[in-house]
């Protein structure tokens, strides 16, 4: 069994060299004892040796999606060109401005030279690597193609990651716009309200029901605006420590949210696209149907359609029809069935599921903008009321004066 590389740790350290001048750096080492032993084999005296500490603020540090994407193109380039892998890795960590990209590739890099294997050494990071990523090396490893695959998986990430893109895209302007109205509704109720309230006591008389219901929220706000905060903010929290706890409620909620008007069908959309490129990429490498469709399954982004992926497996694995296990989930729209019977027909799946991807991909981006198109009225109209009812109720007393005199 091949050695588990050591775990290194950033250090800072300074000393004398053979001049007595002061010289001061940092490395990576397995320990401190590690970095003064090879300090003192290059001539440098009294070293002292300490952690680097962290920074207090690390915002944006993390690797993310597109960092892994590029390493992962630098990498495929660089074993085509003959450079061995170890030393590409080293080459790729670097040249990396995030400390956390350098930390993981000088990891992978130590583990790849105890003679581990590269798909070994990345899936132990699942945070940055997912089975299918470890599954497509994997293949590429044992194929004698790795760079060829790894190609494959930059540009396989490189559109999974703008599908994401546009989804999230679509989420967001609505979800800010509400945020924004909630703001400037609390903002009235505390700070401008209560100006009106105290113009009316001055008026006298019975306040029509609009404008005294609008003047009771007020009042409690005042006074319990940090009730109504914190029952926000432990919902908000309730509810994600719910999601990431209990599958039944991941479940429950993906599937709601396919049945959203308007916005179920993106979801759909996008998930099957995902689903289409996944496959096409994993049964062009090489890797096994049923194989594939576990990881499949894995990377479809909704749990719904992970449970129907995975009983496509199952009845694959028995002997049935990728396209018929498809048709007896009800998931999978007609066009998409014929195109994988084509495909299995024909023995061009790969390039069937590439269609479709493509096509659904397209579908995305045209749903995403109509969206953009409708949902930006909509918000402004609802805030427009929503703000429209507190101005009235604040002057339909002056109205009801003028009426009188």
């Amino acid at each position: 069994m091949a050695r588990r590389a050591q775990k290194l740790t950033q250090f800072v350290w300074e000393g004398t060299d053979a001049k007595g001048r002061r010289v001061k750096g940092d490395d990576q080492a397995p320990s401190a004892a590690y970095i003064k032993a090879t300090l003192r084999r290059q001539g440098i005296r009294q070293v002292k040796v300490k952690k680097k500490p962290k920074p207090l603020f690390t915002i944006g540090s993390s690797a993310t999606p597109k960092d892994i994407t590029i390493a992962t193109r630098q990498l495929s380039t660089m074993i085509s060109a003959g450079i061995p892998i170890a030393q590409s890795i080293d080459a790729i960590g670097r040249g990396q401005e995030k400390a956390s990209m350098q930390d993981l590739l000088t990891s992978i890099r130590q583990e790849v030279e105890s003679g581990t294997s590269l798909s070994s050494a990345l899936s132990r990071y699942p945070k940055y690597f997912d089975r299918l990523y470890t599954s497509l090396v994997a293949a590429g490893e044992q194929s004698g193609t790795l760079d060829v695959l790894l190609e494959k998986v930059a540009a396989y990430k490189e559109k999974i990651e703008a599908l994401k893109s546009k989804v999230k895209s679509a989420m967001v302007y609505p979800i800010a716009v509400l945020v924004v109205a909630m703001i400037v509704i609390a903002l009235m109720l505390i700070f401008v309200i209560p100006q009106f309230e105290q113009l009316f006591r001055n008026f006298g008389g019975e306040l029509p029901t609009l404008t005294q219901t609008i003047v009771d929220l007020s009042r409690w706000m005042q006074k319990n605006w940090w009730i109504f905060l914190g029952i926000s903010i432990a919902v908000a929290v309730a509810v994600a420590y719910i999601y990431r706890r209990s599958y039944k409620v991941r479940y429950g909620l993906d599937r709601l949210i396919l049945r959203i008007p308007v916005f179920g069908p993106l979801f759909r959309k996008a998930a099957i696209a995902r689903f289409a490129r996944t496959l096409s990429t994993m049964f062009g490498a090489g890797v096994p149907l049923v194989d594939a469709l576990e990881s499949v399954a894995q990377a479809s982004g909704n749990r719904v359609y992970h449970n129907a992926i995975m009983e496509v497996r199952n009845e694959v694995s028995t002997g049935t029809s990728l396209e018929v296990s498809m048709a007896r989930t009800s998931l999978f729209p007609t066009m998409v069935q014929q195109m994988v019977g084509t495909g299995e027909e024909s023995g061009e799946l790969e390039l069937m599921l590439l269609k479709v991807a493509e096509f659904y991909e397209q579908e995305v981006d045209d749903a995403v903008a109509a969206l953009s198109s409708l949902i930006e009225p909509l918000m402004i109209v609802s805030l427009g009321v929503i703000i429209g009812i507190m101005v009235v109720a604040m002057y339909l007393p002056i109205f009801k004066m003028a009426a009188v005199f």
